[in-house]
């Protein structure tokens, strides 16, 4: 699922959707999902896609390319006008509805819906194998989340079968989550222990037999969490699947921002060098960074990168980064850039005074995210620490979530001071 508006991401979704923001130095969101299925050995893959989608699109079609004796692919289906239909997808059930005509050309038993927008690492074997060992009509992989802490998710009350018993879309009645809180001997069975009540929290993947998802689609629902779920209760046979290991919804710019940050850490808490089950994303062919004379402290640096006599710490950087020299960065994300400027246009550069993609010279930057393409002049100070939301610098730059972003393809001018 990668139709989503992306609203609580923007500016990062102002020209992308959110799975193709990038992450991690070189990723984007969407190769997670699609990694955890190609690791799973599940190897047809539909993308449902709507706003703003030329980015990922071109990233899914240049980076996964399936031989044709397996019968892999990964396809990517757009919102689409039809003889019936002239408007947008209405929610995520809406878009599976919409595209069922387009999954029956293909010999299938099980459904796996993911969003596409989502950092954790996950062998769907595991769900699938429950799934069909308790004879279940949907499975939904369910995280035990501290009661405290669940506000804006799904919640799902469970016997010891882990059948679900009741499922509440982003409850706020501190009684309604009480009621929904894990029992006992539930909690016992977890391997992480915890002093707090926890609940069972809806990750957005479910598992649905092909049949029953046709009939619960039947109708005029738009949601999952808010209608389908719910109608299927006491209906079909529904179960959850309990996840223990790190799992992170990238919905807000502060939630990408802590998740990129936490990746510089030594013993991060997503493992990217994980052999056995990679992350894949696209075969750039770029050159070894190049890091003259810096400090870096606890760094994730892209490929291709120039940094040049800086200092960096906690902070990551994506590829084709340029770092001028006497920068000091500090909890910082930089994307990089899309391209290499040539020595025609630096020396337009030059002449009009516009800056080299990337951070200029002698810039102090923290708390900060510096998207794709953008141009930051030489001392520039940018620091979202403290920083009320809103924009600043004439608009060039916006504080969300109290963080600094400069957007993609901006252009601050040198001694910029925010």
């Amino acid at each position: 699922m990668g139709g989503g508006r992306g609203t609580r991401l923007s500016p990062l979704t102002l020209e992308r959707c959110k799975p193709a923001v990038p992450l991690a130095g070189k990723y984007r969101l969407v190769d997670i999902p699609i990694s955890n299925c190609i690791n799973s050995d599940i190897n047809r893959i539909f993308i449902l896609t709507q706003f703003n989608t030329a980015s990922l699109h071109r990233h899914i079609q240049s980076t996964y390319h399936f031989d044709p004796f397996g019968g892999g692919f990964v396809d990517i289906l757009s919102a689409e006008q039809t003889e019936t239909r002239t408007d947008w997808y209405q929610g995520t059930a809406d878009a599976v509805r919409r595209n069922l005509l387009h999954f029956r050309a293909f010999p299938h038993d099980i459904v796996l819906i993911l969003s596409g927008d989502q950092l954790y690492r996950m062998d769907f074997r595991t769900i699938i194998e429950e799934h069909i060992a308790n004879q279940a009509d949907v499975t939904i992989a369910a995280i035990p989340f501290p009661a405290s802490k669940v506000e804006g998710l799904g919640l799902m009350r469970v016997d010891n079968s882990l059948a679900i018993q009741q499922f509440v879309e982003k409850p706020k009645d501190p009684a309604v989550i009480a009621s929904l809180a894990l029992s006992d001997a539930l909690e016992a069975k977890l391997q992480s222990p915890s002093k707090e009540k926890r609940c069972l929290a809806s990750m957005g993947i479910y598992v649905f037999n092909r049949s029953v998802l046709a009939a619960a689609l039947d109708n005029h629902m738009t949601d999952f969490g808010k209608e389908v779920i719910p109608s299927l209760l006491g209906q079909k046979k529904l179960f959850a699947h309990v996840f223990e290991g790190y799992w992170e919804d990238i919905g807000t710019v502060k939630a990408f921002f802590e998740a990129n940050l936490a990746l510089a850490q030594p013993l991060p808490p997503f493992n990217f060098f994980e052999p056995t089950a990679p992350i894949y994303t696209q075969d750039r062919y770029l050159p070894a960074s190049k890091l003259n004379k810096c400090a870096i402290d606890h760094v994730v640096i892209g490929d291709g990168s120039i940094l040049t006599d800086s200092s960096l710490k906690h902070s990551v950087l994506g590829v084709r980064c340029y770092i001028g020299e006497g920068s000091v960065l500090e909890d910082a994300v930089v994307m990089g850039a899309d391209f290499y400027e040539t020595e025609d246009q630096l020396k337009e550069n030059a002449a009009t005074g516009r800056p080299h993609i990337g951070v200029g010279k002698g810039c102090r930057i923290k708390r900060a995210i510096i998207d794709k393409n953008a141009r930051i002049g030489d001392g520039c100070i940018l620091n979202g620490e403290g920083k009320t939301d809103g924009s600043y610098a004439n608009g060039a730059v916006v504080v969300r979530d109290g963080v600094l972003v400069v957007p993609k393809g901006a252009t601050l001018p040198p001694g910029t001071k925010v």
